[in-house]
């Protein structure tokens, strides 16, 4: 039951309960009129239940993002990355604040302290980390807004893909000990990813077909040995063409190296499965003795899609072959790749409007 009185300052105390036989709130104004307006608000948000207690967004943010986390359905590999941009770029900031004591101003400067420490597009992933949870506690009724929304971000400049050269592939590759460089043939002559490399097991490859069946990779969990995971997106189950010096590549790599635990095609020295980590101690030096010291793995991916459209594939092609989830992603990253048809162009209009017409007539 709410209810409003004077105080012996002259003051109007506004009282009221969220439930029966709960604690009193209570908030003073200078005028009655106020204080009724409030109060009458108060019952309004009770009733529709968009009423959040004040009270509710005391906890603490490092407190809250634990329950977060845990409620979040994310991919393994998602749940380290979320885990680790936490903790290292927004609990040091606002771990210690409750969420209600956040205020937009202060994650704009946040933003703007960690933008003079990473990249653009780092900061754009670790602030949608950051409002995300944010945006729950909201759901959740713990605070009324998220202070987050509406924060300007850096500019996030994307450069156009430069795919690398057929030399520098095959110089890479011959830097690589002897055990990965199929990889690098698998990779540059399928445009699987780096995990679906690693997670590739002998009963996946079709030698008979001539095809390789992408349905999983392996994953890092933490500290412990790499898992098979989902693929990246639905998208990325697939079927991939295998071309023959690829096919032999892979044939050569297995009867020098015997498949690892779980029929794995690519192994460590021991046997075991390949840690992204350790790998890029091989794999560094080695772009480093190409005079390739750009090249990231991916980059092969990139060289696989610009070999097919240099030789004539679809968009829709080469979306299915990459295993990307739209042609817009495709387009998004490879546009630029595909031969323009200014010549083309410039045929067609000739043909049409360069044919002279009769004289007295009028065309159109």
């Amino acid at each position: 039951m709410a209810s409003i009185d004077r105080r012996p300052d002259g003051r109007w105390r506004a009282r009221w309960r969220l439930r029966p036989g709960g604690p009193q709130r209570t908030k003073h104004f200078d005028r009655k009129l106020d204080a009724q307006r409030f109060l009458t608000r108060i019952e309004a948000q009770q009733l529709d239940g968009s009423y959040v207690d004040p009270d509710a967004g005391q906890v603490r943010v490092a407190t809250y993002a634990r329950t977060w986390q845990a409620a979040q359905l994310h991919r393994p590999t998602t749940v380290a990355q979320v885990d680790a941009h936490l903790r290292n770029h927004v609990l040091p900031t606002f771990g210690d604040r409750t969420l209600a004591s956040i205020r937009p101003s202060e994650v704009q400067a946040w933003v703007r302290h960690r933008s003079e420490h990473l990249a653009p597009a780092t900061v754009e992933v670790v602030y949608r980390i950051f409002s995300s949870m944010l945006h729950a506690a909201v759901a959740d009724r713990l605070i009324v807004r998220n202070p987050a929304q509406g924060v300007r971000l850096p500019t996030v400049t994307r450069t156009a893909v430069v795919p690398p050269t057929v030399a520098q592939v095959d110089a890479v590759r011959g830097e690589l000990p002897e055990r990965y460089q199929a990889l690098v043939t698998l990779a540059a002559g399928t445009g699987m990813r780096q995990g679906e490399c690693f997670g590739l097991t002998v009963d996946r490859i079709g030698f008979l077909h001539r095809t390789i069946t992408v349905d999983r990779q392996l994953i890092l969990t933490g500290t412990g040995p790499p898992v098979f995971g989902p693929p990246k997106t639905a998208a990325s189950i697939r079927t991939i063409p295998l071309p023959d010096v690829v096919g032999t590549a892979l044939a050569v790599h297995l009867e020098r190296f015997p498949p690892g635990d779980d029929g794995l095609v690519f192994t460590n020295p021991h046997g075991g499965a390949i840690r992204r980590n350790r790998f890029n101690e091989q794999w560094r030096p080695a772009t480093q003795r190409a005079d390739a010291p750009s090249l990231r793995f991916h980059g092969l991916r990139h060289f696989y899609a610009s070999l097919l459209i240099e030789h004539g594939e679809s968009v829709k092609v080469v979306q299915a072959r990459l295993g990307h989830a739209s042609a817009t992603e495709t387009l998004d990253t490879y546009a630029h790749l595909w031969p323009d048809n200014d010549d083309r162009t410039r045929a067609a209009v000739d043909a049409v409007l360069g044919t002279p017409t009769q004289p007295g007539r009028r065309s159109g």
